[in-house]
């Protein structure tokens, strides 16, 4: 497949390259600073943006498959980027006739468990009120998705960490796994890949986690 991953450098994107690079796929990593996109053998095309106007990122995502974005606020004080970044991304990817679209969101977005413990959701309550500007970031993020007309995809992983690509882990379409407390940010990126041609995620909140 033909992909663009935008947030190439954050730690889920870089994922997602090495991991689509290594299964044989064409790749175009979207990045503001090309020097800080390093790899060790033979890395993707890389294209330079600061993201901000669409009509620039058009020849990126032209003629792709599919579109995967690690785009996201990394801070309390980037509140905002995922939403607004998104939004040019879609912007592109519409004006090319590029519908497939996977976003990382995050686990508090999605329903809560039945069989959350009490524990579980003292701490989810702790966590909401700490990131409560990144999350309200990120419902923007999917409510524009759920407006628009892309076959988006928000994959939703709890407290993310940078452990080693296991390939195990739970996924629920339209829900969250219950007691899912973290996930390696390289099983972020090879769920992410994995759901690209699932139709049964098109259109969906998809819970992610050990």
């Amino acid at each position: 497949m033909r992909l663009t991953v935008f947030g190439a450098t954050g730690g889920i994107g870089r994922e997602i390259v090495r991991q689509a690079l290594a299964a044989g796929h064409e790749v175009t990593a979207v990045v503001r600073n090309p020097a800080r996109l390093t790899f060790d053998g033979p890395g993707p095309e890389v294209f330079r943006s600061d993201l901000a106007d669409p009509e620039a990122l058009r020849a990126a995502v032209a003629g792709r498959d599919a579109v995967l974005s690690g785009l996201g606020a990394r801070s309390r004080a980037d509140a905002g980027v995922a939403a607004r970044l998104t939004r040019s991304v879609r912007a592109a990817m519409h004006a090319e006739g590029v519908r497939r679209l996977l976003v990382v969101s995050a686990a508090p977005l999605g329903p809560v468990p039945a069989d959350q413990g009490v524990l579980d959701r003292a701490l989810l309550a702790l966590v909401n009120a700490a990131l409560k500007d990144v999350y309200a970031d990120l419902r923007v993020m999917e409510d524009e998705l759920a407006a628009g007309d892309t076959d988006w995809t928000a994959v939703r992983p709890p407290r993310l960490t940078d452990g080693p690509l296991s390939g195990r882990y739970r996924s629920v379409v339209g829900g969250t796994p219950g007691r899912g407390r973290s996930l390696a940010r390289a099983d972020v990126a090879h769920a992410m890949l994995a759901m690209i041609g699932d139709p049964a995620t098109v259109r969906q909140g998809v819970g992610v986690a050990y």
